[in-house]
């Protein structure tokens, strides 16, 4: 079995996703960039073997990215990058670019999605980051777990 290159597998996706976001306009003049208020103790979970520029945190086992608010957005870690949407997996490994719903009371891409015309270039960059990572063991463990998460916290909205 052949080694993951996570350096290149991350230049990969950060190419994949350059400059795109869910909007072709910038998201956060809807809520005053609510997703990049940061502090000390809050963060974005980082992703398996995802290096960044920025502080990092350890809670519980969970490494987090954290920040003030600023940062170089070249280097920015990828759960920023494709905040408030995720790539989940299915059983069957088939990657699905979703809302995540634990970002609910933070984004109003979420709450107001069907007022807003999205970017497809960014859902299908998304995709294509997705059926990156589900072929590398530990990556596809990292997906399958917040998939799980998600459906979780839906469940309890009762969506």
């Amino acid at each position: 079995m052949r080694q993951t290159d996570y350096p290149t597998l991350y230049q990969t996706i950060n190419a994949l996703l350059r400059d795109l976001t869910p909007l072709t306009v910038d998201c956060g003049v809807l809520c005053g960039g609510a997703c990049c208020k940061g502090d000390d103790k809050t963060g974005m979970r980082l992703f398996p073997h995802e290096e960044t520029t920025l502080p990092v945190i350890e809670e519980n086992g969970v490494r987090l990215a954290v920040c003030n608010g600023t940062c170089d957005r070249e280097t920015r870690p990828l759960a920023c990058r494709i905040f408030p949407f995720f790539p989940t997996v299915d059983e069957d490994g088939e990657i699905f670019v979703e809302a995540d719903d634990r970002a609910r009371r933070l984004c109003p891409l979420i709450v107001h999605s069907d007022e807003l015309k999205f970017d497809p270039r960014f859902f299908k960059a998304l995709k294509k980051v997705g059926k990156l990572l589900v072929k590398d063991p530990e990556c596809r463990a990292f997906l399958e777990e917040t998939t799980a998460e998600i459906d979780t916290y839906r469940a309890f909205l009762g969506e």
